[in-house]
């Protein structure tokens, strides 16, 4: 590790903060529901007490790979984030779904 501090102090911090900001998209761009929990630092016992559903519930959903959406986006916001759906299409822009594992419904 002595390489990567003396690389860590000879970096600019406009330049670590972009080296951070790019660590960030990466790490974003795919994550199983137990690493994204991890890299929000939350525990499945404070994730669970959240949600007021046991330890295990969350072990098991973290697990699952077949949930509903309303149980997702409860997953989600119980860590202060917020479910967006996508779809893309090759010919087009993406295109973000209304009301789909939501509780608002779409005037």
């Amino acid at each position: 590790m002595k390489n990567l501090d003396r690389i860590k102090r000879e970096t600019s911090p406009e330049q670590q903060k972009k080296i951070n900001a790019r660590a960030a998209e990466i790490i974003a761009e795919e994550l199983t529901l137990q690493e994204l929990r991890k890299a929000h630092r939350m525990t499945q016992e404070r994730l669970a007490e959240t949600l007021n559903v046991g330890q295990e519930q969350i072990s098991r959903l973290e697990k699952r790979s077949d949930l509903l959406l309303s149980t997702l986006r409860s997953y989600i916001e119980a860590m202060g984030g917020k479910l967006t759906i996508i779809a893309e299409f090759p010919e087009g822009k993406p295109v973000v779904l209304a009301g789909i594992g939501s509780l608002e419904s779409r005037s």
